[in-house]
């Protein structure tokens, strides 16, 4: 099996954040969990636990995000 760009989730203190998804994103958070959760061996994790994951990763690999944000000194 190909190894998942995510690992195990950090239990973190949530901001809470409402967003609507597309159908066919929710399909793919629910078989992205099941895939996660077949290669580190724990329970599926809920859907809208994978998004905060899923963006982190997103913008930590983002070269553009990354050369604003140390041009901006943050």
């Amino acid at each position: 099996m190909t190894k998942l760009k995510l690992g195990p989730l950090a239990d973190d203190k949530p901001v809470k954040l409402t967003v609507e998804l597309p159908a066919a994103v929710h399909r793919d958070l629910v078989a992205y969990a099941a895939a996660l959760a077949a290669e580190t061996g724990g329970p599926p994790a809920a859907p809208e636990k994978l998004v905060a994951p899923m963006l982190e990763r997103f913008m930590a690999t983002d070269r553009a995000f990354s050369k604003a944000r140390r041009a901006q000194g943050n």
